[in-house]
This record gives C-alpha cells, structure tokens and sequence, in this order.
C-alpha cells in the first residue's frame, strides 16, 4: 500500500563502535554500545573499508559477533562504519503498550514469563488475584497436613491465617483407642491462651446400615465440645478395619459479628458390629470472637491414627 508522508522505516538499525585495526588481523567484533551485537548475516550489513564498500559473503564474513575480512588488515587501513541492518522483517523493540494478543503465538507464553506467585507445577493452578494454589477442596487450596501414628489427646492447629475466610479439614483414616469416645472439635479465641473447653452448641443426625437412625444434640451452650459424631456412631477402635474420616469446614473466622458456624459430614465403619455409617451436623462455640486456633479432641482416650489436612479459602 502507499503512504502519505516518509514510508515508515522497517529493521533494527544499529552503528557499531568504532573499531581499532590490528596490523596483521582479520577478524573483529562488533559492539554497540560496549556490547557484543550479533546480525542476521552478512547479508544484513554495511561495511565501509578505507572508503569502499564491502562485498557481503566475499569481502568478510560473519559468525556471531565476529566479523572477519577476507585478508589480514595492516597498519593504515581504517574500518569507517559497519552498519547492522538488523532483520528487515524485524520491528525491534515494540513500543509500550503495542503488542496485541493477537500478535503472540499461540502456547508461547511459558510459566517462566508469568509473575504469579507461588508454586508453578501441574498439581496448581492460576486463581484470579495471580497467585498459583494447590487444586483440591473446590475452591480452597491446602495450607498444611498432620498425620497421627501413635496415641495424642488431641491435634491442634494453632495458626489461621488471616488470608483465608474459611477453613476446611479433611480427616482420613481417624481411629482411637476407646470405643465409646467420641471426636469432638474445640477453637481458640483471640486473645486467649487456651481452646475453650465449654460454651458450644451442636445438632448431629447419623445413619447405619442396620436402618439405625441416631441425633444427638446441645442446646443450652453447655457443651464441652461441638461434638463431631453422634452417640454409637463411628466407633473406630474394635477391629482391624474399621476407621472413619470426616469433612469439617468453618466459615468466617476472623470477623466478630457472628457465630463462627462448623458443619461437619462424617463416614466409617463401626469397630465392634462393622457397620456401615454416615451423618452429618453442625455446630458453634456461643461467642462471636474471631477465631486463631482449632483442635480436634476426645471426650476421652486418645486418637491412635488418621491424617488431619488443612484447606483454606481465601478472602
């Protein structure tokens, strides 16, 4: 097409450094600005030697940054100019803001180029405010995990991220060593040094494959615990195979309006008779402080094995 006005120029046009003959030598390299410049080709250049125009191919040749004359130089040859044409189907450097979506190639945007934070592999993916997380948990990303090979009274987590709004735990494989115990979940308020052991509410409903239908419940804020499994249910301890695992989520912890709710959805094997259970519930602690730990502890006996994830969803 034709333009009005100067046709624009298309190609990275450089100068090199004036450069200093060496009696007796053929090849040089070529700078701009100090630093080594590497053409296209020989065919890309400009050479003036004592005035004349070289012949690109038979006058010199190029390798890298080096150019090398067809015979040694002496004393009193003078190399005028070598001009770097640059690729004519080159724009050089775009000017900001230019480059389009359009103008990249499809799959040439590599992990390396992107500023996201966090870890760039194939179990993560990019969320919107471009940091990497974990998949897993829908749209809550792992924080952390505890595993459990021997007795503990309980298994805490005493750090709650103010990054994250909600938090969910995914208990795998839990058993105990006393049959008639239950689990039970307990929180940390701010500003306080221990998990409070009363003041919580709970609503449980269970299932056995026996037709067996079991609540249970505390609605006067009297509880120990927010229990995490009704009376005769998830009894873990009895046989080999028998275990159970839970999904605990609680929402809002660090704001201070409401009660922090915790619903809980539970699965197993009953220890002594092997049956086959599942229930669900939820509960809360009657304070509306923010939150800044959790535990996971047993009416009595301790819990001898499972394995305690930690999900978080942020803010």
């Amino acid at each position: 097409m034709s333009y009005i006005g100067v046709k624009p120029t298309i190609g990275n046009f450089q100068i090199c450094d004036a450069i200093s003959v060496v009696n007796g030598q053929a090849a040089y390299t070529m700078q701009v600005g100090s630093v080594n410049v590497s053409p296209e080709s020989a065919n890309h250049m400009l050479v003036s030697l004592n005035g004349i125009l070289q012949k690109p191919g038979s006058s010199y040749t190029v390798s890298g940054s080096t150019i090398t004359f067809a015979s040694n130089l002496v004393t009193g040859d003078v190399i005028d100019f070598i001009q770097i044409l640059g690729n004519v189907l080159d724009l050089g450097v775009p000017s900001d803001s230019t480059v389009t979506t359009a103008k990249i190639v499809d799959a040439n945007v590599t992990l390396a180029k992107l500023s996201a934070t966090g870890t760039k592999d194939s179990t993560t993916f990019l969320r919107g405010d471009n940091t990497f997380a974990e998949a897993g948990g829908g749209s809550f990303e792992k924080i952390s995990t505890t595993t459990v090979s021997s007795g503990v009274s309980s298994v805490d987590f005493t750090t709650l991220s103010s990054d994250y709004r909600d938090f969910r735990f995914i208990i795998s494989g839990l058993t105990i060593d006393d049959h008639q115990e239950q689990l039970g979940l307990r929180v940390k308020r701010s500003g306080q040094s221990s998990f409070d052991s009363s003041g919580y509410r709970y609503a449980l409903q269970g299932f056995q494959d026996s037709n067996t239908t079991v609540t249970a419940f505390s609605n006067d804020g009297s509880a120990s615990f927010i229990n995490l499994v009704p009376s005769n249910l998830a009894r873990v301890a009895s046989v080999a195979f028998a275990s159970s695992s839970y999904i605990v989520d609680i929402y809002n912890v660090h704001e201070t309006t409401f009660r922090k709710m915790v619903r809980v959805n539970f699965t197993g094997i009953e220890g002594t008779y092997g049956g086959s259970q599942v229930g669900h519930g939820s509960g809360y602690r009657d304070v509306s402080d923010a939150l800044i730990g959790l535990q996971f502890v047993m009416s009595a006996g301790n819990i001898t094995g499972g394995t305690f994830t930690l999900y978080g969803r942020k803010i």
